[in-house]
């Protein structure tokens, strides 16, 4: 359970239902290079998670905790913290799955990169006055797309897919924030929390596949869509709000930005030629 450098590291997994999603996400740790502990928060599952961590009988130490009721995902990181021996945490949901076994051993280098405070698997560049992603600088190692081009990529933010960061940082910054409520918002937050104590967010260069949004929007969800749709939004307000002095945000260097220029103009461009192709080519016929 520990690394060469001595340090723990826990991988915190939230879990509400989607068992059949858990035991993927879990089979794909196996293997893995970098010796863990497990620490699983379970939000009152009725499908059978209960029973399976009981009796599970994994190659790695286990910490499981069971809530009475579903108190929501963030809530359930704080008390992964809480639960967790780790000196550093990884914070995973369970609808993902790693591919690459040295997946913990490039999370846990990269925190030790100078100035580094937050690492992940996903992330953006770019940040609008109104907190919301610039799609072009999303930055993401997605098996089969993905875009990261280097081994560590600064990012404005990281997304909540995987969330690594030594615990004395996370302490510093007062955790995770659960005035966002259930899901939503938290990860932009702790990401500008962590940039706020000025130290950098990045995402690392290793596979996963995310299932999207399985434990938030299935069948067993605890909200309907239209609901889920109203907290995200607040969610999004609130972090607006309360990081207006911030925003807009962008990590990107003068040259990464030139190139995404050029790259917007050169597509609009394209597009212009292509609707004046059409018209010229339906021009004689009318």
């Amino acid at each position: 359970m520990l690394q060469s450098s001595g340090l723990v590291i826990s991988i915190v997994v939230p879990v509400y239902n989607q068992l059949d999603l858990t035991r993927a996400c879990l089979e794909s740790l196996r293997g893995t290079s970098e010796p863990f502990e497990l620490a699983v928060v379970d939000n009152a599952s009725s499908d059978g998670t209960e029973a399976f961590f009981r009796r599970w009988t994994p190659p790695f130490a286990v910490r499981y905790r069971r809530n009475t009721r579903n108190v929501g995902l963030i809530q359930a990181l704080n008390q992964g913290a809480e639960l967790a021996g780790g000196d550093t945490l990884c914070f995973l949901h369970n609808d993902t799955v790693m591919h690459d076994l040295r997946w913990l051993a490039r999370l846990g280098a990269a925190l030790q990169e100078p100035g580094v405070g937050l690492v992940g698997l996903y992330g953006a560049q770019r940040l609008r006055r109104d907190g919301r992603y610039v799609g072009r600088t999303l930055v993401h190692a997605l098996a089969g797309t993905a875009n990261v081009r280097a081994d560590l990529t600064e990012v404005a933010a990281v997304d909540g897919v995987c969330l690594a960061v030594r615990r004395s940082v996370l302490d510093e910054v007062g955790g995770f924030d659960e005035g966002y409520g259930f899901f939503h918002g938290y990860d932009r937050d702790l990401s500008f929390a962590v940039r706020e104590a000025g130290r950098r967010c990045v995402v690392v260069d290793t596979p996963f596949t995310h299932r999207g949004g399985g434990t938030r929007t299935g069948a067993a969800a605890p909200f309907e869509s239209a609901a889920d749709l109203a907290q995200r939004r607040a969610a999004l307000a609130r972090f607006a709000t309360k990081w207006s002095h911030r925003l807009p945000a962008d990590v990107r260097t003068a040259s990464e930005r030139l190139a995404h220029w050029l790259a917007v103009r050169a597509e609009r461009l394209k597009r212009r030629g292509g609707v004046v192709a059409r018209i010229r080519a339906g021009g004689p016929s009318r």
